[in-house]
């Protein structure tokens, strides 16, 4: 007699305490390789984290491997986009770095910024630009770079010019219309987006205001020494004697802001700024210190020798960039310094134009995306991750903390779905109906994801933004996060509003019934 075979069991719901087991597990696993085997890169630790969690989701909550499986690549699949768009950023600035583009930049930089305001300005500018793109990633690639160059020119700690960078560029990402976050939170808390971006200004202001102001204070004890500005300029003059000084090299962040303003997309606005530069190196002859002296292809030879050194080197900065191929020597350096001043210099131009970029630069960020998204999907397809959130809204008891409650989870969701999207969405569609239920208005809620999730994402080392962040700018997030003042004051802003009621908008019943109905 046949018989059927036996019914999968049922999955199981997961409890708190089952779900604290894989975040505890990826704490102590981060603390290990961080404290004890002093390393940065957490991949094996993420991809470790994720395994454990999929056993216990496998064995203890009956999922089955299919789904968690299914869940993992869905969860990547949904950044692949943002994994282009870092591979391009990254040959982007190689070859604005070989054609002279980032070297005009901070030359212009170190001429119209004064110690004293640089952090202020940095953070202004970087404002202006993510938001007329709406993008922080675009933002932080390509001015963001020069600007984090020019503070170290000027004697500005990495860390705070790095933060000045960040802050600004999430300025744009979570106020202009253009950017995916300020679309996305809207729509998951059921606010249109015209007052979405009317309810944040009560949250961003002071936020901006407050780093801003801690921006010109930190500003005001860098005392600009006469051996700093000394050694600025002689950085200046160094860029100037190896790299062509010429406005023409500004028309590709020029093309790429143009295109991204016509919603031409990322990835082709990116594409465009690359291939632009690289044929203004070859019109403005290059840098010739940068040119390899030999190893050109057959094809490559018959052609003009300068032109085929520069196309050859054009092509190595696309794929890996020229890492340690640079030495002091080849650059020329301003007659009138000493020899310890000129090697200063020399050593500092290096630091700007020597390993920067590349798409194989930005592998390593790629695969830590991959593997921190493979433990937010585990963590998400199992339930765990719901069942967290969950948790947090059974504490809920008035206004101020069910927006503490959101800022919170986000936060949670960032640093354990890796992800800035899942920040919005996970607590978007967990807390909808009890904002509803309080007679709040949903634009309440679509700020508060804002003031939280698009922010907070830069501030963590393996979230897709923190790693994004670290490598273009070349600060690890840990090094940064303490002077991103806006993305940290935002989340504090949104809590007090929350528990003071201040700006907190309300519906009628009849609105909110026909919300809930929606």
């Amino acid at each position: 007699m046949n018989r059927s075979p036996a019914a999968a069991p049922a999955p199981r719901t997961p409890s708190v305490a089952i779900s604290l087991l894989p975040v505890l597990a990826l704490v102590g696993l981060l603390a290990l390789n961080v404290l004890v085997f002093e390393s940065a890169d957490n991949q094996v630790v993420l991809l470790a984290a994720a395994a454990f969690a999929a056993v216990l989701a496998k064995t203890v909550l009956k999922r089955p491997w299919a789904d968690l499986e299914d869940g993992v690549v869905k969860a990547v699949a949904s950044t692949l986009q943002a994994c282009f768009i870092l591979m391009t950023v990254g040959m982007l600035i190689a070859v604005w770095v070989k054609a002279g583009v980032v070297p005009l930049m901070v030359v212009l930089g170190l001429k119209l910024i004064s110690p004293a305001w640089f952090l202020l300005t940095a953070c202004v500018v970087c404002c202006v630009i993510s938001s007329a793109t709406g993008s922080s990633w675009t933002t932080a690639g390509t001015v963001g770079v020069a600007l984090v160059h020019v503070g170290g020119a000027l004697g500005v700690d990495p860390g705070m010019a790095a933060g000045a960078v960040v802050s600004g560029a999430y300025f744009g990402d979570k106020m202009s219309p253009l950017s995916d976050t300020t679309n996305l939170a809207p729509a998951m808390a059921g606010a249109t987006l015209l007052e979405h971006v009317r309810h944040m200004f009560w949250t961003v202001t002071p936020a901006l205001v407050l780093a801003l102001a801690g921006y010109a204070f930190l500003g005001g004890k860098h005392d600009g020494a006469a051996d700093a500005l000394a050694g600025a300029d002689a950085v200046r003059r160094t860029l100037e004697a190896n790299f062509p000084q010429t406005l023409v090299l500004l028309a590709p962040p020029a093309l790429v802001l143009l295109l991204i303003l016509r919603r031409v997309g990322a990835i082709p606005a990116l594409l465009a700024g690359t291939a632009a530069a690289a044929a203004l190196g070859v019109a403005t002859g290059g840098p010739a210190p940068l040119d390899p002296a030999e190893g050109v292809d057959v094809v490559l030879k018959k052609l003009p020798p300068g032109l085929a050194g520069y196309l050859k080197s054009v092509d190595d900065y696309l794929a890996a960039s020229f890492n340690g191929s640079v030495a002091p020597a080849t650059l020329a350096a301003p007659s009138d310094l000493s020899e310890a001043a000129a090697t200063v210099a020399q050593e500092r131009v290096i630091g700007l134009v020597d390993g920067k970029g590349g798409m194989k630069g930005m592998m390593g960020t790629v695969a830590l995306i991959f593997c921190a998204l493979a433990f937010g999907g585990v963590m998400e397809r199992s339930g765990m991750l719901g069942a967290l959130a969950s948790a947090i809204l059974r504490l809920v008891r008035g206004t101020g903390s069910l927006i503490a409650a959101v800022v919170f989870t986000c936060f949670g969701v960032n640093v354990l779905a890796s992800d800035q999207y899942m920040s919005i969405v996970v607590p978007g569609r967990m807390f909808r109906r009890a904002f509803l239920d309080r007679g709040l208005h949903p634009k309440n809620l679509s700020r508060a994801l804002e003031d939280s999730g698009t922010v907070t994402s830069a501030l963590i080392p393996w979230n897709t933004c923190g790693a994004q962040m670290s490598t273009v700018l070349g600060v690890g997030a840990a090094v940064y996060a303490p002077y991103a003042f806006l993305n940290w004051l935002c989340p504090l802003v949104s809590i007090v509003y929350g528990v003071t009621g201040f700006t907190i908008a309300r519906l009628a019943p009849d609105e909110a019934a026909k919300l809930r109905e929606a």
